[in-house]
This record gives structure tokens, sequence and C-alpha cells, in this order.
């Protein structure tokens, strides 16, 4: 067995530095969050308990949109959705912290439940009935693992909830919207597909915007991974022919679509550095579906 020897001594490395990553970010998460724009304020559920008062719906910012730029447009066009339509909302601001999925995934329970315990303790606290969250990963911990440790919440992903809002009448689209007859193919997210099976209502929001959809050869529940599941986005990658998400945009950029429509922030990330890769920046934007509304409302 001493060739494995070498490939064995690789993982224990990269876990190593997976686990520092994950670390040194959720060390971060509590002293980051945005709780304002330039252009807007955004209310905090602390805010809302100083005057008696409760939201209608916790948003649930993540990391991915509190800290990184691209992902912070996402945040907020969701917010921009919210405020137009007179959603009563609040986040966290910087009492929310990393639900732990990346430790989790990447291997370490201990920071996972400690990070679980401390977020339901602060939710609780709250009396936080209903989030929704524009991150599939945040999505899938509070829906199908919190439970477990106490943390009992209705969980709705924001494409879930624009769709809903649709079907209300709360949300119109323009007639001329920016996105109407565009061609647009849509990339199902791995936590929001085949681990809970949610692959209409993103289609169904886009339908709504009269674009015209395109399916890439993989799709639903037989989709490809952007490559960043499973904490794999924190860590280098193992040895093989193509990158995961060079193959992923490829098939995207096949079906002629100008635009790649996502409801993840990490597949946006994957999804924009594999049309970077083939130099069809110029040519083709990613953007998430809340991007799309809120550019069509």
């Amino acid at each position: 067995m001493g060739y494995f020897l070498p490939d064995f001594f690789q993982v224990v490395i990269n876990f190593s530095k997976l686990n520092a990553i994950v670390q040194t970010s959720i060390n971060k998460t509590h002293l980051l969050c945005c709780e304002k724009f330039t252009d807007m304020h955004v209310p905090t559920m602390a805010e809302f308990m100083a005057k008696g008062e409760k939201p209608e719906v916790l948003f649930w910012v993540g990391c991915a949109g509190s800290f990184d730029q691209r992902a912070q447009k996402i945040t907020k066009a969701f917010i921009t959705i919210l405020e137009k339509i007179g959603i009563k909302y609040a986040i966290l601001g910087k009492e929310e912290m990393c639900t732990g999925d990346p430790a989790r995934r990447a291997g370490n329970e201990f920071m996972f439940q400690m990070m679980a315990y401390q977020n339901i303790q602060i939710l609780n606290g709250y009396e936080i009935k209903k989030i929704v969250t524009a991150c599939p990963h945040c999505f899938n911990v509070f829906k199908n693992e919190y439970p477990v440790l106490g943390g009992n919440y209705e969980v709705i992903h924001h494409a879930t909830f624009i769709q809903q809002l649709i079907d209300e009448g709360k949300i119109v689209m323009n007639e001329n919207g920016s996105f109407k007859g565009k061609k647009i193919t849509y990339h199902d997210s791995c936590y929001l597909g085949r681990a809970n099976d949610i692959y209409e209502a993103p289609r169904k929001v886009l339908e709504a915007m009269d674009v015209a959809l395109v399916e890439m050869k993989r799709c639903k529940s037989n989709g490809l991974c952007c490559g960043a599941g499973g904490a794999q986005m924190f860590k280098e990658e193992e040895k093989g022919d193509v990158r995961i998400n060079i193959e992923r945009s490829n098939e995207a950029l096949a079906t002629g679509a100008s635009v790649i429509a996502a409801a993840c922030p990490f597949c946006n990330t994957m999804l924009t550095d594999g049309v970077k890769n083939k130099e069809k920046e110029d040519e083709v934007q990613v953007l998430d579906i809340a991007e799309l509304v809120a550019a069509s409302i």
C-alpha cells in the first residue's frame, strides 16, 4: 500500500488548508454583514425588537452575500425586490454568523455544531418563524440539518419566494422588460435541485419574464455541479482532464444563450469564471434570478 501514501498525505494537507480557510471565514462572519448599502438602509431584527415589532420574514444574507462583491449585488437585487413590493423584512446584521455548512462538508463536525447552536440560540431568541435566503447551501442546512438540533423554521429559497409573489400578483413584470425574448439558460444548483427537488420555481420565474428558456443537455435531476459543492470551492482540485466549472460553463455556452441564470452565489462565481475562461464575458452574462427580476419590475 506504499504507493498510496503520497496521495493520502496530499488529502491530509488539503483538508488542513480547507479547515484553516473555513475557520478564518467563520471567525470573520459575525464581524461583517451588510446592514447598510450606500443607497439603502437594511433593517435588522434588533431594530424591529426595539420598536416592539416583528417582520414578515427574516432574510438570511449568508457569507457570500455579505462579503463577496459579486454576491453583494445579488443581495442588493433581492432587497430591492422586497422594498419595491413592500415586504416587511429584516436581517440579523452583525448577529448573523456562518451556518457552519462549509465546516460540516469539510468534515469538522464540532465546528458545525458550535456554529449551528449559536445561530439557533439567536434565531429562537427572536422567535423567528420564517427564513428566506438566496443561498441554497444555507437553505439546505436550515431546512434539513438544523431541525435535529432544535432549529425548526419555515425555510424558503429566494427563487421559490419570488415565484410565490408572482403567483400572488405582488410582483408584476414590465411588459417591455430588459430580458423579454432573450435566450436564457438556467443552471440547477445541486443543493436546490437534487438535494431539495426544487426545479420548477426558478423556471417559472423566468417564464414570467417572457424569456426564451433553453435547457442545457444536462439539466434538472441530471444537471452537472458547478464545481463548488461540498466545500470544493475552498480547496485545491484533484487531478483531472478538465475543471468542473469549465465543463459546465461550456455546456451553458453551447446553448447559444446570452444569459446564464443561476440561483446560488457559488454557482454564479464558478460559471462566471468559466465564461471568462472562454473570453465570452462581453457576450454572455451570468445573473442571479433576483437580478433578472429586479431589472424587470
